[in-house]
C-alpha cells in the first residue's frame, strides 16, 4: 500500500485511538473529531496528559535499559502510533547506533507518515510493516523484517498503549505468546497497559467514551496484566506503575494520574 492510498483510506469520520494518543502528547498529526473526543475523555480523567507522557517516557527508559544493560540490538515495536520525536528508534540508537528497529501498525495515518519511522543512523536500520497485531504471523513473516530482523539473536518486542485496545475475546495472551515464541532466548517483552486498578469508575466512564466512538477497549489490572510475562524474567524493579519503573528524577504524578502498568521481561 503507497502512502497516497493510505491517506485516501484515513477515515476521519470517527475518533480514532492513535490520533486521539497524539492530542494527548500535543502533536499536530489528529482532527477535529480527535480532538473533540480527546477532551471529552480529558473531561472525566484530567491527568490524561499526564498518563500518555508518563507512557512515552516509559518506552524510552525501557529501550535504554534493554540497549545498555542487557544487550539488546534489534526491536520490534508493534501498535507504533503516528510519530513523536524522539521515537523508538532514536532512542535505541542513540545508546547503541547500530541497532535495528522493525515498526509495525495497521492505522493508515501511521503509515502516511511512516516516512519519518525510516530515519535511521548510517549504521542501523529501521523498517515499517503495515499489518496488525491480531494477525502475528503476518507480521513475523513479512519479508521486511527478515530483512531487517536476525531472528536467531534477542528481540526486544515492544507493546505500549496497544493491549487495552485488545480484548479477551481477541486472543491477546496467545497472540503475546506467538510472538514471544519467534524470538530466541535472552530476547525482552515491553509492555505499558492502562488500569482501572487505581479510579474505577473513572475508568469505567473512560472506557465507555472509546466505545461509543467504535474503539474496543479492555483495561486491565495488575493481576491481569501480570499473566503477559508469564515465564519471564522480570526486571527490577517488577510490575510497576509506569512512572516508578526506573524513574529518571523525582517522581511527582501520583499513581491514580499514570494509571499505568509497566514492566520488562527477558525470556529463558
Amino acid at each position: 500500500m503507497s502512502n497516497s492510498h493510505a491517506a485516501r483510506d484515513i477515515d476521519t469520520s470517527r475518533p480514532h485511538s492513535a490520533r486521539m494518543y497524539d492530542y494527548y502528547l500535543g502533536g499536530k498529526d489528529h482532527f477535529d473529531i480527535d480532538e473533540r473526543a480527546g477532551e471529552q475523555v480529558a473531561g472525566v480523567f484530567p491527568a490524561i496528559y499526564t498518563c500518555a507522557r508518563e507512557n512515552r517516557a516509559f518506552m524510552h527508559r525501557a529501550t535504554r535499559v534493554l540497549a545498555r544493560e542487557h544487550g539488546i540490538r534489534q526491536w520490534l515495536d508493534i501498535g507504533t502510533g503516528i510519530p513523536t520525536e524522539p521515537n523508538l528508534h532514536q532512542v535505541a540508537q542513540s545508546v547503541v547506533p547500530d541497532a535495528r528497529v522493525v515498526y509495525a501498525d495497521n492505522d493508515p495515518l501511521v503509515l502516511k507518515y511512516a516516512e519519518r519511522l525510516m530515519r535511521s543512523t548510517s549504521e542501523g536500520r529501521t523498517t515499517y510493516i503495515h499489518a496488525d497485531f491480531t494477525e502475528p504471523d503476518t507480521i513475523l513473516d513479512a519479508p521486511e523484517l527478515g530483512e531487517a530482523l536476525d531472528l536467531t539473536q534477542p528481540v526486544a518486542l515492544s507493546l505500549n498503549a496497544l493491549l487495552h485496545f485488545i480484548p479477551d475475546a481477541w486472543g491477546p495472551y496467545d497472540i503475546v505468546a506467538r510472538l514471544m515464541d519467534a524470538l530466541p532466548s535472552g530476547s525482552a517483552l515491553a509492555i505499558s497497559h492502562c488500569t482501572p486498578d487505581f479510579d474505577p469508575e473513572t475508568w469505567r466512564k473512560l472506557v465507555d467514551i472509546y466505545i461509543s466512538s467504535g474503539t474496543e477497549v479492555q483495561v486491565r489490572s495488575k493481576d491481569e496484566f501480570a499473566r503477559f510475562f508469564e515465564g519471564f524474567e522480570l526486571l527490577e524493579p517488577g510490575v510497576s506503575v509506569g512512572h516508578r519503573w526506573r524513574p529518571d528524577g523525582e517522581v511527582e504524578a501520583t499513581d491514580a494520574e499514570v494509571s499505568l502498568w509497566t514492566a520488562v521481561g527477558i525470556k529463558p
